[in-house]
């Protein structure tokens, strides 16, 4: 997983290894300074020898400075390679996503990536700024520090090398059991987002129904889990404290004893003994080994909560989509037939299908309605056509090919849908149109609104085509969203064209000028229209009747009116109900 996860640091490996080099130099002058101190004091101001003390003084000014300059570079470095390491993190994740299967994105919910893009990858960049700076530092000052703690005195330095175990030790208990517990904390997290998601995207709804309570309820409960388990996992984390300062207030009481009886033995015996500026320089590495064990057991804290933030970003890098090209795509789309042969579909390999043996045969040109009850899987049959989904049993062909042997993007950009959920994004008018087709003149935008008869309202507005469209085209109608989409698809000039339900929110007068503009300008390009209206579908080619999941009826609108029951009853109950309002 660290391995996967490390690739991201590419162009930033310079810096990543600067770091720590800086680090290392930083420790060395660091360790050096303790010595310097010892001599100060046994050969300077014990002595009174003023040269000396002079020499050794700008020398320790001198390192001091040089040091301070190693870890403003070695901070500097750091910073520049996790934040580095985090945009290509986030990169690399997002450019996957990007090539997730509709089924893929399911699996993990909108609300669980954008907390993986965010708070799992903020997480991630923390940590890996402590790695390459202080998991340095502080393994090489503890041994550093030991070795001139050794050239001091072997056996007082052994009382810092005992108290590694303890801490291990340590460390470990408090691993172990807090690291299942920030697991559920960043699931928590991913509820927490999709309840302010819903929350934002529904504020009308929820305005409209006075829910506000309700939904601060909601998000109240959320945040307390989340409250809960951090609080649960600092009763565990907060040991790490206390066993630091055990270790060091019992090292510190050990090292003060034994060194004072050597202090008072150097004299009777200089050579057995220890000197006052040994002693100093002792207690100082004493000082920054257990100091630098403190910040390794911040990083081992910061590294339990980032832990499980990286099986969350790994398993994002790792998904695979179910949808990809074969050996030898093919990357052109003849015409806009479309045939399915034994059709079944069913969501994420459930056993339970919501298509069942699908056999149509659909020539190119052709004006194709699709009506049936909710639930009775038209929006999965039409997205089998651009493999957003691949069917289950059976295979779907287009221009006669099946369609897991396309090129996925040849077959897409010849495939234009209009989804039930119509997405217009921020910018403009022409910026959301030409979504369809990036080079597409300012002619070839006002002819396709002409068609979708958007372009009415669009010259109505101040800045006309220049309009800027709110995130999700909140500032503009359901109807007027829906044409724009419209518009926007018919930029593809593709040979398919599936409208799913796309012009519930138009009038009929709307809807019938669409269609007549659709038979006039596009006569080439087969036409899916997904609708509740039977006026939608009345001037179709053929219709196709679905009921719960199975092909009920198929044939043109007159003989579905003498042979097919549904379309007969439908038919019959939306003409009766308008001739009742007239």
């Amino acid at each position: 997983m660290i391995k996967r996860l490390l690739a991201s640091v590419r162009e930033y490996k310079t810096a990543s290894f600067l770091a720590p080099l800086f680090v290392v130099c930083e420790v060395i002058l660091e360790v050096i300074i303790p010595m310097l101190m010892a001599n100060l004091i046994d050969y300077g101001i014990n002595k009174s020898d003023m040269p000396y003390i002079l020499r050794t003084g700008i020398i320790l000014v001198v390192c001091c400075l040089v040091s301070l300059t190693f870890g403003a570079l070695a901070g500097k470095y750091a910073a520049k390679a996790a934040a580095g390491f985090a945009k290509n993190l986030r990169k690399d994740m997002y450019y996957n996503v990007q090539n997730f299967s509709f089924s893929n994105i399911d699996k993990f919910s909108t609300s669980s990536l954008v907390t993986r893009l965010t708070t799992d990858v903020a997480n991630v960049q923390n940590a890996y700024m402590m790695v390459v700076r202080t998991a340095f530092r502080s393994p090489a000052m503890i041994i550093f520090s030991l070795i001139m703690a050794f050239r001091i005195n072997s056996e007082i330095a052994l009382i810092l090398l005992g108290v590694i175990p303890v801490l291990a030790i340590g460390f470990v208990l408090i691993f172990s059991n807090a690291h299942p517990i920030f697991e559920k904390v960043f699931k928590t997290y991913d509820k927490l987002n999709n309840v302010v998601g819903e929350n934002l995207h529904g504020i009308r709804v929820v305005k409209s129904f006075v829910r506000e309570d309700y939904e601060d309820k909601k998000f109240k409960n959320i945040s307390q889990q989340i409250y809960d388990l951090f609080m649960k996992a600092e009763k565990i984390i907060i040991f790490n404290m206390p066993l630091m300062q055990f270790v060091i207030y019992t090292s510190m009481i050990l090292i003060s004893w034994f060194s004072s009886r050597l202090i008072v033995a150097s004299h009777n015996d200089p050579v057995l003994g220890m000197t006052t500026g040994q002693f100093t320089s002792m207690f100082a590495y004493l000082m920054q080994m257990l100091m630098n064990l403190m910040m390794l057991s911040i990083i081992f804290m910061m590294v339990i909560i980032s832990r499980a933030s990286m099986e969350r970003i790994d398993e994002v890098l790792l998904e695979v989509s179910d949808l990809k090209n074969g050996d030898n795509p093919v990357m052109e789309v003849k015409n806009g037939s479309v045939k399915f042969e034994g059709v079944s579909f069913s969501y994420n390999g459930s056993d339970k299908f919501c298509l069942s043996d699908v056999d149509i045969d659909i020539k190119s040109g052709e004006t194709i309605g699709i009506i049936g009850g909710t639930g009775s899987s038209k929006s999965s049959l039409v997205q089998l056509i651009p493999r957003l989904y691949d069917a289950t049993k059976g295979k779907v062909l287009v221009g006669g090919v099946d369609v897991r042997d396309y090129d996925l993007e040849t077959l897409r950009n010849q495939v234009a849908m209009v989804l039930q959920k119509n997405v217009l994004f921020s910018g403009t008018i022409k910026e959301n149109l030409r979504w369809g087709n990036p080079e597409a003149t300012d002619e070839d935008i006002v002819r396709v609104c002409k068609l979708a008869q958007a372009d009415d309202f669009i010259e109505k507005f101040p800045d006309k085509y220049d309009t800027y469209i709110e995130q999700g085209g909140s500032n503009v109608s359901g109807g007027q969203k829906q044409r724009l989409c419209i518009a926007r698809a018919l930029l593809k000039k593709p040979k398919i064209l599936i409208l799913d339900d796309s012009t519930s929110a138009v009038d009929t007068k709307t809807d019938a000028l669409i269609r007549k503009a659709f038979a006039e300008e596009i006569p080439d390009t087969t036409k899916f229209i997904i609708a509740q209206r039977i006026s939608s579908v009345e001037d179709a080619d053929k219709v196709i009747v679905l009921d719960g999941g199975k092909v009920n009826g198929f044939g043109t609108p007159a003989e579905l009116m003498k042979s097919n029951k549904i379309y007969r009853e439908v038919y019959e109950s939306q003409v009766k109900g308008g001739n009742d309002d007239e």
